[in-house]
């Protein structure tokens, strides 16, 4: 097809081409079928605001596989009437980028649209090829629109990171995740509605997880799932598990049930075996996995299984992944080795995890709570008296620098959410927070019983 042959499409829907994957066909159409990354593209936020009020420039998007960089390009060429060219890094070059480029401002001038250039894997360009980019994202002759897994710190030449603003993403939630399944199975046009397929609420929970976080892993597997089940089918945890292991998935790097290797070297480190681990670690390596991907994970291990009980394992696996990718492979593997012995050895607590997940599901279960007037600021005279900052206790005038105010909202006084195991760091923190919760709860009492 020639470039800037058809009309951009607007807010209409593009044709479904019901022969192309799953995940493919359930791309949302617009932000109001957009999953996930509601702080980024909710309603009322300020790149939603910029792209409806076509006043968004160029952009780069950072991160995990599947969490929406491709479909956020698109929305916003969609949303602003623009024209989307998509390329690839793996495969362009300069000459194709200047065509592209060339036709684009020709584009704009007889149209008075713009042209939004939308480079997958933008870390995979060189210093050339990015440098190609810089006189007319200057310009504003295009929209550049990059997505890439890696830091772009790292990746992307300073000068062409000077002329873009980068979002980051983060890898979808489980519920998400399950909301966008329920999505393409009752979806009749472009999903799985017209095969009537019901699915088993373990089945959906084990689906959730096997993709971490990656919509487009999740609806691959799907799709096996309901190949195998067939109309008016039932997707069982059993069935679910099976095609999982026979390596359904696609994106397994090389056929060996990459998301069961990347799962076992995960929980032989929680389970604290070093030589276990540094076997599926081997496994991984061998079957030529990303690195960089490796060390993203162990970065994961260090936050959600280790946390507080050892405070140098998130240090070690960054630097990990910094040290991989000054030396790159075979001498930075050795460091990811370290690494993954270390974190197995480690003293384990998910306490940290868990206590800021149920911190989390209070802030949205509970809405907006209001903040207590004596820790709220005070910096205007009409605050001060509508009684903002009254009676604030400054923590550093009392003994042992602890007081007997309240600093939850009021329905939530007094609530806990993380309890420190007695495991590595921890036993000194759990030692603290007894005194200190004991010394406080002394103080309450007695200021009760003084009112």
């Amino acid at each position: 097809m020639e470039l800037f042959e058809n009309e951009p499409t607007g807010e209409n829907e593009t044709p479904v081409d019901l022969n192309s994957p799953l995940a493919d066909r359930m791309r949302p159409q617009n932000f109001d079928q957009f999953i996930g990354q509601e702080k980024l593209v909710g309603k009322d936020t300020p790149l939603r605001r910029a792209i409806e009020q076509d006043r968004v420039g160029s952009v780069i998007f950072w991160g995990p596989p599947g969490s929406g960089k491709t479909t956020l390009a698109e929305l916003m060429a969609r949303a602003t009437k623009g024209q989307f060219v998509p390329f690839s890094a793996v495969t362009s070059g300069i000459k194709e980028i200047k065509e592209v480029i060339s036709k684009a401002r020709h584009y704009r001038q007889l149209s008075g649209r713009k042209t939004y250039i939308f480079i997958d894997e933008i870390h995979r360009f060189n210093k050339a090829q990015q440098d190609a980019f810089l006189p007319y994202v200057e310009k504003g002759d295009i929209v550049l629109i990059g997505a890439t897994t890696e830091n772009p710190s790292f990746e992307v030449i300073s000068a062409l990171l000077s002329r873009v603003k980068v979002y980051v993403l983060g890898r979808l939630k489980d519920k998400e995740l399950a909301a966008i399944i329920k999505n393409a199975l009752s979806d009749s046009e472009r999903g799985l509605g017209g095969m009537n397929i019901a699915i088993d609420d373990k089945a959906l929970e084990f689906i959730t997880i096997a993709a971490d976080g990656d919509a487009r892993r999740a609806l691959n597997l799907l799709e096996a799932c309901a190949e195998d089940a067939g109309k008016n089918g039932q997707i069982t945890l059993e069935k679910a598990t099976e095609i999982h292991q026979k390596g359904a998935l696609l994106y397994d790097k090389t056929g060996e049930e990459h998301y069961n290797i990347i799962s076992a070297l995960h929980k032989a480190v929680r389970g604290g075996d070093p030589d276990a681990s540094l076997y599926w670690l081997a496994r991984m390596l061998d079957s030529g996995e990303d690195r960089l991907y490796i060390a993203r994970r162990m970065i994961r291990m260090a936050i959600e299984d280790i946390g507080l009980a050892d405070t140098n394992a998130l240090t070690i696996a960054l630097n990990a992944r910094d040290t991989y990718h000054f030396l790159g492979s075979p001498e930075g593997e050795q460091a990811l080795a370290q690494t993954i012995i270390y974190l197995a050895c480690a003293p384990k607590s998910n306490a940290a995890y868990m206590a800021f997940e149920n911190a989390m599901k209070d802030a949205s279960e509970k809405g907006s709570l209001p903040v207590p007037l004596w820790i709220r600021n005070a910096p205007t005279s009409l605050m001060k008296a509508l009684g903002y900052g009254k009676d604030y206790k400054y923590a550093h005038e009392y003994e042992d620098a602890v007081t007997d105010q309240e600093y939850f909202p009021e329905e939530l006084a007094g609530k806990t959410y993380y309890h420190p195991t007695q495991r590595g760091k921890e036993i000194k923190i759990s030692e603290y927070l007894e005194k200190f919760r004991e010394y406080r709860k002394r103080l309450m009492d007695k200021n009760k019983k003084e009112k």
